[in-house]
């Protein structure tokens, strides 16, 4: 083959082109979407796999990749010993793996784990939570910087959102519930399934773990909703946070919530999106579950539903959070039915089952969606208004985290092991 110079250039961006981070829960846009391009369609449990490895401990966090480092959090000892550990993007080979405290471990779903919130970072810092809600901070030599333990965490379902990483803040939801061994058996469906006015969202500064802010919901109910942060035309940015019953607008600063819309449901797990000025969530465990999407802009106070632009009440996912393919809204939901809407509308436009049960979210990448079973069986659809199954890939390992995207390489943990795949 003659190299041109106009190949040879091409060649040479393509070899030096820096690999995209993956710092948090979903992504660089906290919504499941990549920008790499690259990245295998089909693989098997041989094929594709650039390596494999062991990890310890049980938890469903999802790994994050930093310039060639991956951080994943676990927990050992039967979930009191909470730890992080670090791996060389390259080659998998575990850098350390050290605990950053111990917690009590209460009750929690079967599904669920004692480290299931997936850590953030932004270069200097990596900030874990666990399930006593318990937060710590480690450099990259797996150093403790700061621990915050000021709050103590119950819910019947445990911990499962994670914290977002913005401007310094870290901040966290607390949408938790009665533990009935501190307040009585009676009391045990308060917050759960009765509302109250005890949850909050709140944030520590990023570099010394302090307390900045803490703002109370109002009625609500439990949830597990990871944040999104959104930015209005003046540069204001507002902190979007769901919870059983409420999604809701806090000054990213202040703390200050500005406005609460009615999404009636608890127990609500997956984290919304946000597509031009509207914030679409479904909204959880109701017996009238529905996907509902919220105008932003101008949302002031308790504005009940006054802002709701749609509902789509066909469908919702309870777990896998959905994904914005513009104009698109693709969703997978956990008994395995994937559809696609109109984001400005929810006018759905195709629904078609893929089979098996999913807890993971999928994500986006080149136009394709991929979405990983709890058995490990990757489906990769094209992310339109048709329906396209483009492969089926198997891992054999049970897959309930929600897989990352760096360097052109997917990695998808398993119950047991981390695995790197690419072409």
């Amino acid at each position: 083959m003659i190299k041109t110079p106009t190949l040879c250039l091409s060649l040479a961006l393509a070899l030096t082109s820096p690999a995209e981070n993956w710092p948090c829960f979903r992504g660089p846009s906290r919504q499941g979407q990549s920008t790499e391009t690259g990245l295998p369609q089909t693989w098997s449990t041989t094929d594709k796999v650039k390596w494999k490895t062991s990890i310890p401990g049980q938890a469903w966090s999802s790994p994050i990749v930093w310039e060639g480092r991956i951080f994943l959090t676990t927990a050992e000892d039967g979930g009191q010993s909470c730890r992080v550990l670090c791996l060389d993007a390259a080659t998998g080979a575990i850098q350390w793996n050290k605990e950053v405290f111990r917690q009590e471990t209460l009750r929690k779903e079967d599904r669920n784990t004692y480290a299931t919130p997936t850590p953030v970072t932004d270069g200097k810092l990596v900030y874990a939570v666990f399930g006593s809600g318990s937060v710590a901070a480690v450099d990259f030599q797996g150093n403790t910087v700061w621990s915050f333990r000021d709050f103590k965490f119950y819910s019947r379902h445990g911990l499962g959102a994670s914290p977002v990483l913005e401007d310094g803040l870290l901040v966290m939801p607390w949408d938790w519930s009665t533990n009935p061994a501190v307040e009585g058996a009676e009391k045990e469906r308060v917050g759960w399934q009765l509302p109250w006015d005890r949850s909050w969202v709140f944030a520590l500064d990023a570099a010394t773990g302090k307390l900045r802010w803490k703002t109370g919901r109002g009625q609500s109910r439990i949830g597990h909703v990871t944040p999104l942060v959104w930015a209005d035309g003046g540069g204001r940015k507002q902190v979007i946070s769901s919870a059983g019953d409420v999604v809701q607008g806090f000054d990213l600063q202040s703390g200050e919530r500005l406005w609460s819309a009615a999404n009636p449901g608890e127990g609500v797990s997956p984290s919304g999106i946000l597509a031009d000025g509207l914030a679409i969530q479904p909204n959880g465990f109701q017996g009238a579950e529905s996907v509902r999407a919220f105008k932003i802009a101008g949302a002031k106070g308790d504005v009940g539903q006054a802002t709701m632009a749609w509902e789509q009440t066909k469908n919702p996912s309870k777990i896998p959070s959905m994904v914005y393919a513009p104009p698109h809204v693709l969703s997978v939901t956990e008994s395995g039915l994937a559809w696609c809407a109109v984001a400005a509308t929810g006018e759905v436009l195709w629904r078609e089952r893929l089979g098996g049960t999913f807890s993971a979210s999928p994500i986006l990448a080149e136009g394709r969606l991929y979405a990983t079973a709890d058995d490990g069986l990757t489906s990769v659809l094209t992310a339109g208004p048709k329906f396209e199954v483009l492969s089926k890939n198997p891992l054999n390992e049970k897959v309930q985290a929600s897989a990352a995207v760096s360097g052109g390489k997917i990695y998808i943990r398993g119950e047991t092991h981390l695995w790197c795949l690419g072409n």
